[in-house]
């Protein structure tokens, strides 16, 4: 009978032991490569995914990111400057307001750093609509007008939308409401972006339902007086390093102080 040999298999383990060692050194190069990164690099990696490149998917094609050119305006703009782009608005406005006899549908207020327009509501809209009517659109249009020459001089364009509480004694369903208020802001808001207005990033819209009335809810008068949409629009501050936009990232990122 052949006999068996004994002690076989020894480069066996040898060959895992190797692999295991090379493994393990191999660990202990990549984790020493990580605890020597260049700083300086590793703070560009950050940075690259931080605001600029949100800002930069916020662009409109052949208009840029708007965030750019805003900081130049800053920079270069001074407040007579941002002070006289307002004036022109607000002149243009209430120079058609008073060519059309439009006084009881649309005022116009100024105040050091902003231009307030109100429009009565049913200039815009018919009942619980939200569809924009021809003469709400001839309205804005002469909105546009004022506003797009002196557009690197807005901060931003605020449109709000207003209803009125039906019945003195019972608030509004607030779910109707708020997104009837919401939907005549964003209506407005929409079409005055397709005008090429301002960069739609400064473009805001805001439905605060019945909740800032500026009558009573008794009477018809008042009730239509309340059914409302108002822009804002906000000149640059000169002495500001940063936009509404900017702002809106340094918020968002806890920069603010």
């Amino acid at each position: 009978m052949k006999r068996v040999k004994k002690g076989g298999g020894g480069a066996s383990w040898m060959d895992t032991y190797g692999d295991m060692v090379t493994l393990l050194l191999c660990f202990f190069v990549l984790l020493y490569s990580m605890s020597t990164i260049n700083e300086t690099k590793w703070a560009m990696i950050v940075q690259s995914f931080k605001r600029d490149t949100t800002s930069e998917t916020m662009g409109t094609p052949g208009k840029g990111t708007g965030l750019e050119d805003d900081q130049s305006d800053t920079e270069e703009a001074t407040q007579e400057d941002v002070s006289a782009a307002l004036d022109q608005i607000a002149m243009a406005l209430n120079d058609y307001s008073d060519k059309n006899n439009l006084e009881q549908q649309m005022s116009i207020t100024q105040g050091a750093d902003y231009v307030f327009i109100t429009f009565q509501d049913a200039v815009f809209f018919t009942g619980d609509s939200w569809e924009l009517l021809d003469a709400g659109k001839q309205m804005l249009d002469q909105v546009a007008q004022a506003i797009t020459p002196q557009n690197d001089l807005i901060d931003e364009l605020r449109v709000m939308g207003h209803t009125s509480q039906g019945d003195p004694n019972k608030a509004n369903n607030p779910t109707v409401d708020r997104f009837l208020a919401s939907n005549r802001a964003a209506t407005v808001t929409v079409y005055l972006q397709e005008k090429n207005v301002i960069d739609p990033d400064k473009l805001v819209s805001v439905g605060y339902g019945q909740w800032r009335p500026i009558a009573g809810f008794d009477t018809d008068e008042e009730r239509a007086k309340n059914r409302r949409v108002e822009i804002l629009i906000t000149g640059l501050n000169p002495d500001s390093a940063e936009n509404s936009v900017e702002k809106y990232f340094t918020i968002r990122e806890g920069g603010a102080e």
